[in-house]
């Protein structure tokens, strides 16, 4: 008989509105959902208000531009005015969740909360360091077969992790894995998870039944798991998928606050879809190379995996994850990975 609290039930998307930028609507007792826009196709991401004390804990910041900037103005004069920020908490290093940590923070004078993988990380970005920079990542795209053309698109957008963080917070509370944070009347245990960042925070009230996250579960998208210089011969796929069960031991009615798109429950069933997908997206891929004849690139496959036109935004996301899962059919067995003399790198099943 299975515990009521470990049962598998299906996921249930939550049907409220989401608050429109600037507003703020309770979707939990002692949560508050803020939405905040995104200049992409993904055009949005959600940020949480906790209950803390006298004032609140904020979970993620938003993308550091104006129209964002214009909506915290408008929370400062009205949610925020009688009760200000008391800490603030990043999920992880990317601009949507980090981006106005340091203006915020410098505005109520609160510090900010991260792992030390991401707050590394975030300076080396907006530094162009430690292999991060896009000379780095152009030289690795074009050692897996990416166009001239595409190439030269991101060269001409140059640091373009800056225009989303204009500043990285110059000091931080550091969280590791399975720290409790007392917020409010709840406590919050940290859950990092591998594969989309290096070290990403989520938060889980167990008793409330509540997890906060972040870009680990997403109700209608699978996160981007991407390989990236620093790392050319790593696997995050298998790092991500890992990290799903750290996840699968909470409550079956845990109320799931994503970072994108709606809250939901049904963890369990969530999980199960997602190694479902990447399953299905390896099968396939290994199909393709067995199909295809000779080997191929990063570049050639990515229509295997994405069936849809891409951007340069999506395409720049979409060549580390390609990358991502040909290294993990290579580490599983399932692919050889041809190396030339050139530094050319192809892969066949």
């Amino acid at each position: 008989m299975n515990d009521a609290s470990t049962a598998v039930e299906p996921m249930r998307e939550v049907t409220d509105e989401p608050p429109l930028p600037g507003h703020a609507n309770a979707i939990a007792p002692g949560v508050l959902w803020l939405r905040m826009p995104l200049p992409f196709a993904l055009n949005h991401v959600n940020v949480w208000l906790l209950d803390d004390g006298d004032g609140y804990a904020l979970v993620d910041c938003g993308y550091g531009d104006a129209p964002t900037r214009a909506a915290w103005r408008h929370l400062f004069a009205t949610t925020l005015r009688d009760r200000r920020l008391r800490r603030i908490i990043a999920t992880h290093y990317h601009p949507d969740h980090l981006g106005n940590a340091a203006w915020l923070a410098a505005h109520f004078g609160c510090p900010i909360f991260m792992t030390q993988a991401e707050y590394l990380t975030a300076h080396a970005m907006i530094e162009q360091q430690a292999s991060v920079g896009q000379p780095d990542i152009r030289a690795m795209f074009a050692r897996h077969g990416m166009s001239a053309e595409h190439l030269a698109a991101l060269a001409a957008r140059g640091n373009h992790y800056r225009r989303g963080v204009p500043e990285a917070p110059h000091a931080f509370s550091r969280m590791i894995d399975g720290d409790t944070l007392a917020i409010g009347d709840r406590d919050w245990r940290v859950i990092t998870g591998y594969g989309h960042s290096p070290e990403h925070a989520a938060l889980a009230a167990r008793d409330a039944r509540i997890l906060i996250a972040g870009d680990m579960l997403l109700p209608r998208i699978s996160t981007n798991v991407a390989v990236w210089p620093g790392e050319p011969d790593g696997d995050p796929v298998a790092r991500f998928l890992a990290s799903l069960a750290r996840f699968e031991t909470l409550p079956a009615d845990t109320l799931v606050l994503p970072s994108h798109g709606p809250p939901f429950r049904g963890i369990a069933a969530r999980i199960a879809k997602l190694r479902e997908h990447h399953a299905t997206r390896l099968a396939e891929l290994h199909e393709a190379l067995a199909a295809a004849g000779e080997p191929q690139s990063a570049e050639q496959v990515i229509p295997v995996l994405f069936r849809r036109p891409l951007d340069l935004q999506q395409r720049f996301f979409a060549m580390g994850e390609a990358i991502a899962h040909l290294n993990h059919l290579w580490r599983d067995g399932r692919a050889r990975r041809i190396v030339a003399t050139d530094g050319a790198i192809r892969y066949a099943a």
